[in-house]
């Protein structure tokens, strides 16, 4: 016998509650959706969301990406096809740019394993004009 079913009855049997209104109590719970026992695990994100609202002295904007995340792992597969050239180019402009990212790291396996820690990505950034946020759904 569940914690709520019993404290009804217990009610009653003080006198605390009516029949007709333990009756009533336990019509409810009965018609109330059961809770979950155990956290169901999550569906893999489908989508990376960057929102942002901020306002400027040209007025408000505002923006809503939502990548598919199939579309990001399509994109890593087709950055096999760089000829090596391109991607020592392509490194050495986002190095002068100040990241640090080697194209040649970028694999499937490796988008996989972020993908799945993205699970619990949520970034927000709340300042005066803006508020940015960052966040798998």
């Amino acid at each position: 016998m569940n914690a709520d079913r019993l404290r009804i009855l217990k009610m009653l049997a003080d006198g605390k509650v009516s029949a007709e209104e333990a009756e009533r109590l336990l019509d409810a719970l009965a018609a109330a959706p059961a809770p979950v026992a155990a956290a169901t695990p999550s569906a893999p994100p489908r989508y990376f969301r960057v929102l942002v609202d901020a306002a400027d002295q040209d007025g408000p904007t505002k923006v809503n990406v939502r990548v598919p995340m199939q579309l990001l792992r399509a994109g890593v597969k087709l950055s096999a096809l760089i000829p090596p050239a391109a991607r020592d180019e392509v490194n050495a402009a986002m190095a002068r740019q100040g990241l640090p990212f080697d194209i040649n790291q970028l694999k499937p396996e490796n988008l996989d394993d972020l993908v799945a820690s993205l699970d619990d990505l949520t970034v927000d950034v709340d300042t005066d004009d803006a508020r940015v946020r960052v966040f798998c759904e």
